[in-house]
């Protein structure tokens, strides 16, 4: 009696696998791994310093270059990576004093945007990286666009989400950081404790978006741990002190736009606070080609609408960079 039962067990498994396939769309099928692709976690010593990446996917396969954002570091990318691994060559560096890299004492290391894109620009030469697409988000996007500048010969193409260059962007959330720009006061800097608090790293996970229990809580825990660390919140303040000098660069920024017109796929969260959806249409004025989705999501969008965001970069990629 037994296996006669499980006889009938497995038929019905394989009758149920069967009708599951053919069920299925076309293209599904085809679109299953049948082996993950490996994600590799290495570090390399630039300038004196262990800079930590994350890299994946067929080495003679066109780069894309993944810039994360604040307070965060290339986890931001952990559930991407493997979905543009199978075709493309994915690089997802942590910046000096964020994730896995070195964190070095303020008095050894500048942490300024101007000298973590020098770490990234040599991080690539040391990769022998000669051109690649840009994904970049928060500070990410003065970071990629301050190497846009230098190399602009390298840009193959961007993805931009949720990362600025127009002053339309820096509303309300940015007010007491100017202030602090303006004075440089210690008063000025101490008021903006409050950024690299468990409450705010929380907040940047889940205000605006569309379900929240699509979040990890994982997410501010795994990045207030590493703000905690001792000598991180003045790494961090030192930073939104710098960002004032970014500002100042976004007609450079738009002139590079205009001039090179990099194909282009912005994918933006329209509830951030932080950087709200009025800093993502301005980009069509300089780059009128550019493909816009404007997402129901927040901040992180990649945490809740992957789904979503994952297609249209794949499309996005295999039109414009894809090798053929």
């Amino acid at each position: 009696m037994r296996s006669l039962i499980m006889c009938l067990m497995l038929a019905t498994a394989s009758m149920t696998a069967a009708t599951m396939v053919s069920a299925l769309p076309a293209h599904a099928a085809t679109d299953v791994r049948e082996t993950p692709v490996p994600i590799h976690y290495r570090t390399a010593k630039i300038e004196g310093l262990d800079i930590f990446y994350r890299e994946a996917g067929p080495a003679d396969a066109p780069v894309v270059l993944l810039l994360h954002g604040f307070p965060t570091s290339s986890h931001m990318f952990r559930n991407l990576i493997p979905l543009l691994a199978d075709r493309y060559h994915v690089i997802a560096p942590d910046y000096p004093g964020y994730g896995q890299s070195a964190s070095p004492d303020r008095s050894k290391f500048a942490y300024t945007f101007g000298g973590v894109a020098n770490i990234v620009e040599r991080l690539l030469d040391h990769l022998a990286v000669k051109s690649y697409t840009m994904y970049v988000m928060d500070y990410g996007a003065p970071v990629g666009y301050r190497l846009a500048l230098k190399h602009p010969e390298r840009v193959s193409a961007l993805i931009i989400q949720n990362g600025n260059a127009y002053d339309e962007g820096l509303k309300e959330f940015w007010d007491p950081i100017k202030t602090y720009w303006s004075d440089g006061s210690e008063k000025s800097r101490e008021a903006l404790s409050g950024l690299v608090t468990l409450e705010t790293t929380k907040f940047q996970y889940t205000d605006g978006m569309e379900d929240v229990s699509r979040i990890s809580p994982d997410n501010w825990v795994h990045d207030q741990a590493l703000l905690d660390r001792p000598g991180n919140k003045d790494i961090q303040l030192d930073m939104l002190y710098d960002y004032r000098t970014n500002a100042p660069l976004y007609p450079a920024f738009q002139s590079f736009f205009r001039e090179r017109k990099p194909p282009t796929l912005i994918v933006w969260g329209k509830n951030d606070y932080i950087f709200p959806e009025a800093g993502a249409h301005p980009y069509l004025k300089d780059l009128p080609d550019a493909e816009i989705h404007i997402l129901n999501s927040g901040h992180f969008l990649l945490e809740e609408k992957l789904d979503v965001a994952a297609p249209l970069i794949n499309d996005f990629l295999d039109r414009n960079v894809a090798k053929k």
